[in-house]
Order: structure tokens, then C-alpha cells, then sequence
């Protein structure tokens, strides 16, 4: 049987933090961070990183632990969160992921090994420039041909991973496809109990995410991102394109208002979260507690404290 673990998930502002961390002072757990912006080094406003007074003493892994220059991936977390989450499991305590980042919280719980963690830059970037000169459509014409299973999944314009399916073809000489379709066959690595967060009333949390994005910029957000361009970050990074960063961006350049680019990181926010409510409402394991018109966190942590004990991982 798989080690047992618990998931607080569910959209963008919806108290996901806050009710990992009461859960971890009552049950003596601790926090793996599943959220893809939170792993880098000096982005803490834009990503509602939790800061050391709000973390209560609770520890928290995954918080800050790559410089914002690195390209980090999906294996990688993986890598990284799983010696985490078993150095907790080891000492007896409870491993709580929290976050919103649906396929990093997917692919640790089945301990998916990605096929292609052998990497080449040259080949990477050749297929780059191939992508550059003869467009999207043909590229995806191309690994059509060898997996058109993943080239159903993929839009003409998603050169990232249109290059990575055809480069692990390259190296391994298998597809991204055959090797998903492997590891669904596998156990998975852990056993876990997951529960989502959001409101009853769709309006309620678009409202809650403009209010958190004004709260951000109250707190300095533009200071934030010009500090990392300031150290030399390219506004093309992975990093720079998370919601919050890449708006901001764009009005430092003077290709908007600062109040333009607001407004553009609530709707872009606002629409990140229905594609978090869209990924987590494939999956009918999932427990969710709805919020009325503000968050219950006594009622929610009640909840999950029957949900863990009717998981068996805590004692009745």
C-alpha cells in the first residue's frame, strides 16, 4: 500500500495555504508547495508565496529553492518534492500538498519518471530553429507522424513542448505517449486524500482574486518584477511568464499603463482559475468544501479532519 498523504488544492485565492497550515498545527504535518512559480527565488508577492510570520513555524518545502534563471520542469519537481515528502513520511509526520498547480500535484502522486529526463541543448535548440523557420503547423505535422496522439493534445503554437515530444523521440527513440501509457500501468507512489477549495458563487471568487491582486500591488508587485529584470532576468524567461510578472512587464516597457496591465493580470487570474476548476473537476476523488461569501477555515479544517479520519490517516 502506498505511503498516505493529503492535498489541499482548488483555484487561485482560495485560502489553500492557510488551511494547509492549521491543519499542519493540529496534526503535526508539514507543507510540500505544489505550485510551478513558487519554486523560484524572489518571487514572492506575485505568486502569494507565504511569508515566514504566515507560515506560523510550520515548515514548508518547495518555497524559493531555484534561482528565477533556471529552467525548471515538471520531472524535476517531482525529483525535488518526492525526497521531501519521504524525508516527512520517514520521521512520522504528515505530508500535506498544497497547491494549484494540477500536474505537479498529478505527476507526484504517481510518481511519473517522464520519459525524456535525458535532455540535449544542441538537439533542443536545432529544433528551435526548425520550429522558427517552418512554423508551428508543420512541426506539429511532423511529430504527428511519429506520435499523433500528442500532437492531438497540442495547439500549432505550443513550440515548448512540440520540441520536447519531438526531442525525447530523438533520444530515446519512444514517445511521450508510450511512456505515459506505462506509467499509468504503475501504482501509483502515493495514496492520496484530496481536498479542493473553492466558492459556491463563481463571482464570489473572481471578486476575492481582483481584492488578492490589488493586495499585491499594494505590497509592491511592480517593485518586485523590476528588481528581477534589475538583476538581469530576461523578460522571456519561464519565470517571467507567470500571471502578474509578464503584465507588468509589458507596462515597464511602455507597452501599456500600469493600469492596463492590472486589469490584465485579474482577468488573466480570473481565467487561470477556470482552468484549475476544469483540470480538477476530471478527477471524482477529489472532496471539495465550497466557501459561501468568505472562507470558513473552522468548518473546512472540521471537514478535513473527518476526511482524514475516514482515510485512515489519522485515528478516529
Amino acid at each position: 500500500m502506498p505511503p498516505r498523504i493529503v492535498v489541499i488544492t482548488g483555484p487561485t485565492a482560495t485560502g489553500k495555504t492557510r488551511l494547509g497550515i492549521l491543519l499542519c498545527k493540529k496534526f503535526g504535518g508539514e507543507v510540500v508547495s505544489a505550485d510551478s512559480m513558487q519554486v523560484y527565488e524572489g518571487m514572492d508577492i506575485g505568486t502569494a508565496k507565504p511569508s515566514p510570520a504566515e507560515t506560523e513555524g510550520i515548515p514548508h518545502h518547495m518555497l524559493g529553492v531555484v534561482p528565477p534563471e533556471e529552467q525548471f520542469s515538471v520531472s524535476r519537481y517531482v525529483e525535488m518534492a518526492a525526497e521531501c515528502t519521504d524525508d516527512i513520511l520517514r520521521r512520522s509526520k504528515i505530508p500535506f500538498l498544497v497547491g494549484g498547480t494540477g500536474l505537479y500535484i498529478e505527476s507526484l502522486i504517481s510518481g511519473r519518471s517522464f520519459a525524456g529526463t535525458a535532455e540535449d541543448r544542441d538537439l533542443r535548440r536545432t529544433l528551435s530553429e526548425k520550429y522558427e523557420a517552418l512554423g508551428g503547423e508543420k512541426m506539429l505535422e511532423m511529430l504527428a507522424e511519429f506520435d499523433p496522439e500528442r500532437a492531438s493534445r497540442l495547439h500549432p503554437n505550443d513550440k515548448k513542448r512540440i520540441i520536447r515530444a519531438l526531442e525525447v523521440i530523438e533520444l530515446t527513440g519512444r514517445t511521450i505517449s508510450e511512456h505515459d501509457r506505462e506509467t499509468k500501468l504503475s501504482p501509483n507512489r502515493y495514496d492520496a486524500l484530496k481536498i479542493a477549495l473553492t466558492f459556491k458563487n463563481r463571482e464570489d471568487l473572481y471578486c476575492r482574486i481582483n481584492k488578492r491582486v490589488d493586495m499585491m500591488m499594494e505590497a509592491g508587485l511592480e517593485n518586485e518584477v523590476r528588481s528581477l529584470l534589475n538583476r538581469g532576468l530576461s523578460p522571456e524567461s519561464t519565470a517571467m511568464q507567470a500571471i502578474g510578472y509578464k503584465e507588468l512587464v509589458a507596462a515597464i516597457e511602455g507597452k501599456c499603463t500600469v493600469s492596463e496591465a492590472i486589469e490584465a493580470i485579474k482577468r488573466e487570474s480570473r481565467r487561470y482559475a477556470k482552468r484549475q476548476l476544469s483540470w480538477l473537476r476530471r478527477d471524482k476523488s477529489v472532496h471539495w468544501i465550497f466557501w459561501e461569501n468568505e472562507p470558513d477555515f473552522e468548518k473546512a479544517v472540521q471537514l478535513s479532519t473527518a476526511l482524514m479520519e475516514e482515510y485512515g490517516i489519522i485515528s478516529a
